[in-house]
């Protein structure tokens, strides 16, 4: 790869709600001298106001936040600004998480398993006005596209996809609550909406359901 010569820094401002990540993240940009992180967030209102008064040239911004989720600030951000750049940087590996995004005004996706590189790779394409998704998200879509399954859970909000994904996995309504930071009554009306729009009745039907689409698989 040539080495980059902008006329600035790439201003980043990074939104994550565990401090130790973001210090990781922070580390791993900053490693490239073009790229200068200039503001941290913790949750979707923080990133909200630190866009307003920081005017970052890129976001790089985990979909899953406490309260409102990364898709929730993604609209927020981009209504007041339809030109933001945001790149979404998540550990969800499903597709629909990647479609939701770009949906929503993202200009790029990359997954927490990708290569260190890929997330230096995706700022700097984003920054430049393309868009970007990590090359493990691009074959996942392709495969889903291929199978015809992607629009099986179209209904379902991105918050309401993640609930479903941490009920698959086992935990329980309240667990889901406090690692969300959402009540205990709104994840369980979460919880019957999904039921609803999948057109299910028990949490077997749902796990027989996801499992045909490859949802909530370790």
């Amino acid at each position: 790869m040539s080495q980059r010569t902008p006329s600035h820094s790439i201003r980043v401002l990074l939104v994550d709600d565990h401090a130790i990540v973001r210090e990781g993240y922070r580390r791993l940009l900053e490693r490239d001298p073009t790229i200068e992180v200039v503001g941290e967030a913790g949750d979707a209102q923080a990133a909200y106001l630190a866009f307003q008064a920081l005017g970052p040239d890129l976001v790089v911004m985990d979909i899953s936040l406490p309260g409102a989720s990364g898709i929730d600030a993604l609209r927020r951000i981009v209504a007041r600004v339809p030109q933001a750049r945001i790149l979404m940087f998540s550990m969800h590996e499903e597709g629909i998480f990647a479609q939701r995004a770009f949906q929503a005004g993202a200009r790029g996706y990359v997954t927490k398993a990708s290569a260190p590189d890929t997330l230096v790779e995706a700022v700097h394409r984003v920054a430049a006005g393309e868009r970007y998704i990590g090359p493990d998200m691009a074959q996942t879509i392709a495969l889903q596209s291929i199978g015809g399954d992607e629009g099986v859970f179209d209904t379902l909000s991105a918050r309401e996809f993640e609930v479903m994904r941490l009920i698959l996995a086992g935990a329980s309504l309240s667990e889901i609550a406090a690692q969300l930071r959402l009540s205990y009554k709104t994840v369980a009306n979460q919880q019957s909406l999904i039921r609803q729009k999948l057109g299910v009745q028990t949490q077997l039907q749902l796990m027989q359901l996801a499992a045909r689409h490859g949802v909530g698989r370790p």
